[in-house]
């Protein structure tokens, strides 16, 4: 294999390796447990890095792959667009709803957020 190979394979290899702190983010979504959830910003202080937006566009970007539905908004508010796969997911495991009242827009329920939230606790998988 010529010098020229080597380096092109090299440079192709870092293309599709994802970024440390996107790595870090998916490994925080991954050890949030069934019927729980981590707020965008409680995964940010977690990893003592970066803030609810940056673990938002980790997510947005990389996080199909992940249980991305227990990262969510701090008001509980399910991600528009992905309302009725989250909820599946969240009736599914377990998770803490507050039902919706009748003028709640799409009557759609919200997360129990006191209820819900997870910090890492008892059965957290290696803080990093």
């Amino acid at each position: 294999m010529s010098e020229r190979s080597r380096a092109e394979n090299t440079r192709e290899e870092r293309a599709d390796a994802l970024p440390e702190y996107a790595e870090r983010v998916l490994e925080t979504a991954e050890s949030i447990p069934p019927g729980r959830v981590m707020t965008y910003g409680d995964v940010a202080e977690w990893l003592e890095e970066g803030g609810p937006r940056q673990v938002g566009r980790v997510m947005a970007l990389y996080g199909g792959a992940v249980p991305w539905w227990r990262v969510v908004r701090a008001d509980g508010a399910l991600l528009p667009g992905h309302e009725l796969r989250a909820l599946a997911h969240y009736r599914a495991e377990g998770t803490p709803l507050k039902e919706a009242g009748r003028s709640a827009e799409g009557h759609l329920p919200r997360l129990d957020m006191r209820r819900a939230r997870w910090d890492g606790g008892a059965d957290a998988r290696g803080h990093t």
